[in-house]
């Protein structure tokens, strides 16, 4: 290595550990809150609706979307938002419509933002129609306190947390965005992530369970329904005292299906290199097949119909 190339990488190693050492003490004067380093500014502006509505219509981008039980009879909606990114809050035609109003030049996309805008929604504890909200970045949550007619949730990488009761369909949409039910009543539940992971727990539902999969891991628990349909690639099924009074439906590529405690009138199992195993309430009149896997099942003849087939997954099924 010549002289010149190790003066130059002394140099260049000298401007580095200066650098690090300004940002840190700039870090360290700010006591590391990065949220300060972003370049957008932020403003809380809250609204109070005083018209009769029914619906919901949420339309944002990266907003979260908080749902609060309201301390009077009244709606009120807070939203923490840039300057130049705000949402506008009004009734039309018996809907709440909350939508984000872009007015950003295209120079004003360029920038550093650590913090994320939020729109809380403090609704009196009441029966609502339609639930609509679609997102891209933001999460969602809505708690237990709330009752909808139907529901039409849709994001892209945010998570959503849901707990309120649907008498109708409650459909939650995302792509890369976890997905968590739990403690609910609807009368239909309809699923559908490609790389999120999808947890179900506590949840009575009347009508179907849907669950479309690509490659997260689904987990539910504690579910009663009518039928049970999951559809998915490289993600696993994990099933814990889930009964369906009349089928299960479900279909996997690599990804491993397990049941504790389940139980349906009939069951039809496929997968490609995952394994089926668990255990089963009642006797089922097996019907399995296999390429290169092994079969471990009871040998009952009395039951409704199991059928469980894969290539080189291994089966194994008991009933206590």
């Amino acid at each position: 290595m010549s002289r010149a190339t190790k003066a130059w990488l002394i140099i260049a190693a000298s401007l580095i550990l200066v650098g690090c050492m300004i940002f840190g003490g700039m870090m360290m004067a700010l006591k590391w809150n990065f949220i300060k380093l972003s370049t957008s500014r932020y403003e809380t502006n809250e609204y109070t609706i005083k018209e009769a509505y029914q619906n919901i219509s949420i339309v944002a981008d990266t907003a979260d979307v908080i749902f609060v039980p309201s301390e009077t009879a009244e709606t009120e909606v807070t939203c923490y938002e840039q300057n130049n990114v705000k949402h506008s809050v009004a009734v039309k035609n018996g809907t709440l419509v909350i939508e984000v109003i872009d007015t950003r030049r295209w120079y004003e996309y360029i920038g550093i933002n650590f913090d994320t805008p939020k729109i809380t929604v403090y609704l009196p504890q009441s029966g609502y129609n339609t639930l609509s909200v679609k997102l891209d970045t933001g999460d969602v949550v809505v708690p237990v306190a709330f009752k909808f007619a139907s529901v039409d949730i849709t994001g892209s990488t945010g998570d959503v947390t849901f707990s309120a009761s649907v008498a109708g369909t409650a459909a939650i949409k995302t792509s890369t965005g976890d997905i968590r039910v739990e403690n609910v009543s609807v009368g239909a539940l309809d699923l559908s992530v490609s790389t999120g992971k999808v947890t179900v727990s506590g949840v009575t539902c009347e009508g179907d369970v849907t669950l479309r999969v690509s490659t997260g891991d689904s987990n539910l628990t504690d579910v009663t329904c009518k039928n049970l349909i999951s559809n998915g690639s490289t993600g696993g099924l994990s099933l814990e005292n889930v009964v369906a009074t009349e089928t299960f439906s479900i279909e996997r590529s690599t990804g491993d299906v397990k049941l504790s405690d389940c139980d349906a009138a009939e069951i039809l199992i496929k997968t490609d290199t995952g394994d089926v195993k668990g255990t089963l309430l009642s006797e089922k009149v097996f019907i399995t097949e296999t390429d290169t896997g092994r079969v471990s099942v009871p040998k009952s003849t009395t039951g409704g119909r199991c059928e469980i087939h894969t290539d080189t997954g291994n089966i194994k099924i008991s009933i206590p």
